[in-house]
């Protein structure tokens, strides 16, 4: 069994974010791009390399990225692992690019995934009910909120 990690966060916002800059951090926030150890947001800036490279049709090698952004080429490779183990980035050509064409198609395959493994969790923990004898859900209490 393989397990692929992405971390979706829910992330509460202004109705309005007034440039593209606000708009790229928001997404990347809400798609676990910033973390407390990647203190200069390698991450989120080999993302935004990408997107740049999907722009002009382009595939980057770890070796473009890191001297694009002035990172080793360890780091770089670190990180795309990240991507890649998310679903958001793939190898091809002996490269790396986004996943899809456009950030729309992105979230709409990442929703298809988390989907996909819901299910396959479901069908997991019914087994594990059935193994050990539980019964159907209760009723969900009232006045509770879900967090």
């Amino acid at each position: 069994m393989r397990f692929a990690k992405i971390t979706i966060c829910r992330v509460h916002s202004e109705t309005r974010r007034p440039d593209l800059n606000e708009e790229l951090q928001h997404l990347g926030g809400a798609l676990g791009l910033f973390s407390q150890r990647d203190k200069d947001k390698s991450r989120f800036r080999i993302f935004i390399a990408l997107l740049k490279a999907l722009k002009r049709g382009s595939v980057l090698s770890s070796d473009d990225l890191a001297d694009a952004l002035g990172l080793t080429r360890a780091t770089v490779i670190h990180h795309l692992d990240g991507l890649m183990d998310a679903g958001i980035v793939e190898n091809v050509r002996g490269g790396y690019q986004l996943r899809v064409d456009n950030l729309e198609e992105l979230l709409d395959v990442i929703q298809a995934d988390i989907n996909k493994t819901i299910a396959d969790l479901k069908e997991v923990a019914r087994n594990v009910d059935r193994e050990l004898g539980l019964n159907a859900p209760r009723e969900p209490a009232k006045n509770k909120t879900p967090y």
